[in-house]
């Protein structure tokens, strides 16, 4: 497919006869068009807009539901094996930002930084989830990221207390991610009810609703019934609290609001499963999975080593194996082929 990209310090627009996107890397909107602005396209032809990187495995705080099961005893990615993957992969032009996979305070690896200024060095914008962090962690991820999400554990104070950090910094794309389960419902509740009370909480962005992936130690947790789930997006409609999910909850959202006058825009705006069509991930050892709850599943056994391709678009994009899960999910309505959501 012939394609043209322009890029600058504010925008990344592609345009081509079926796949269109522009990306404002200042506010981080996105848009996504095919033939007409009225076709949905439902993948890139043309390499990821995003990649998923793991840059460590080493975490302090092994929380009860970490999927990755991650403890002090794991590993960091080199600026080196960054380097070579993001070098490769970003060879078409289409990819627009990376999602760091670190630990809860972003002090384990220490090439963090130096990963983060050369992503803005091509253009490329970085994102990141924290849980836990300091000033001198704050003030470098308002320097470098375009959005941040900070984890909603047990002690609200900790990711309150950050929030408040990055916002105090002028940090406008900052956002809760919240994992949703059974046993995190009544922390749901009270972290809905807090964005309107908390002061803390003011100048944030959204709560990002992340459903339950039964995988590593989240095994234990309960997917949360359809009832509680709509509840949860009826409280946040009410209240007009400002609500975002990971595209793994997009059919379980719809769901809910079927029938509710804003139907169609919510329709619009809800990006289903990414995995394979619009995102890639690249776990700390460099190789490449559709997502990064995929490894080790019954559909998703090998990944592939990024390290050692030599054209990310042919060796990858359009490896045999992610064609095989990206035609399986897209038969599937783009909706999750690996866990009960």
């Amino acid at each position: 497919m012939k394609y043209n990209i322009k890029d600058n310090d504010f925008l990344k627009i592609c345009t081509s006869s079926d796949y269109n996107f522009v990306f404002n890397k200042k506010n981080g909107f996105f848009a996504r068009w095919g033939k007409t602005k009225d076709d949905d396209p439902q993948w890139s032809p043309i390499g990821p807009e995003l990649l998923d990187i793991e840059v460590t495995t080493i975490c302090k705080n092994s929380c009860p539901f970490c999927y990755k099961n991650n403890t002090c005893n794991g590993k960091n990615m080199s600026f080196d094996t960054f380097k070579n993957v993001v070098d490769k992969a970003s060879k078409s032009k289409t990819l627009g930002q990376i999602a760091f996979g670190a630990d809860a305070t972003l002090t384990s690896n220490p090439e963090l930084w130096q990963m983060m200024a050369y992503c803005r060095s091509i253009g490329i914008v970085p994102n990141i989830t924290c849980a836990d962090i300091s000033d001198d962690v704050a003030d470098n991820l308002v320097k470098y990221c375009g959005a941040v999400a900070c984890s909603r554990y047990s002690n609200k104070n900790v990711c309150y207390d950050s929030i408040k950090k990055l916002t105090d910094r002028g940090m406008t794309q900052v956002n809760i991610h919240q994992m949703v389960s059974d046993e995190t419902y009544d922390q749901v509740l009270e972290t809905l009810n807090d964005r309107k009370t908390d002061p803390r909480l003011s100048k944030m962005n959204a709560i990002v609703f992340l459903s339950l992936k039964q995988k590593g130690r989240g095994e234990h947790f309960t997917p949360l019934s359809c009832d509680k789930f709509k509840n949860l997006i009826k409280i946040a409609l009410e209240k007009e609290i400002p609500i975002g999910f990971d595209s793994c909850s997009c059919h379980k959202f719809l769901e809910t609001v079927v029938g509710h006058p804003h139907e169609s825009t919510f329709k619009q705006n809800a990006e289903a499963c990414e995995s394979s069509g619009f995102s890639f991930f690249i776990d700390v050892d460099g190789m490449g999975h559709p997502c990064s709850f995929a490894p080790n599943t019954s559909q998703w056994q090998k990944g592939i080593d990024i390290t050692k391709c030599n054209d990310f678009i042919k060796d990858v994009w359009y490896n045999k194996d992610v064609i095989s899960f990206r035609e399986n999910l897209l038969k599937q309505d783009r909706k999750c082929p690996l866990y009960k959501i």
